[in-house]
């Protein structure tokens, strides 16, 4: 926590509009919650490393740059963060998103778990490593009320 407000790292799921219900949410709670995230555009994402440092002749060359150049962002955020979201899908593996938790966990931040009750079995590794599991964005705003400011 810096200056009394809370930094909330927003990772995971980028096809769907779960940051912005949190970001509603928190806004209208008032509560004192900085959010932070990765890149979300898809494309930018891909392309960084290479389109910063440079062509590379091999997909795995160009995905292993790029990977290395948001993990600057990535574990940036994540160190900065008192709480980490961790969002998971249905419609893609978010192997990115199990590395965040794992990442998280391992720096010792409180780590809330987001998904659909159909991905629990999936999951149960990561959501042991959760102080929380929420199945919704509502759910999640409710917990940062909580843990902030006391509030039911």
């Amino acid at each position: 926590m810096t200056n009394g407000r809370w930094a909330v790292y927003l990772s995971g799921e980028i096809h769907s509009d779960w940051r912005e219900q949190i970001a509603a949410g928190v806004a209208r709670e008032g509560l004192p919650v900085d959010l932070l995230s990765p890149v979300t555009d898809h494309g930018a994402s891909d392309e960084c490393g290479v389109a910063i440092l440079g062509s590379e002749d091999k997909p795995f060359w160009t995905d292993h740059k790029g990977a290395k150049v948001n993990a600057i962002r990535t574990r940036t955020l994540i160190d900065r963060a008192d709480i980490v979201v961790v969002r998971f899908g249905d419609k893609y593996r978010q192997w990115n998103a199990a590395f965040d938790a794992g990442y998280a966990s391992a720096k010792g931040k409180a780590l809330v778990t987001l998904h659909n009750p159909s991905l629990t079995h999936a999951l149960k590794e990561v959501d042991g490593a959760a102080l929380a599991t929420a199945e919704t964005a509502d759910q999640v705003v409710r917990l940062l009320a909580y843990a902030i400011e006391g509030r039911l």
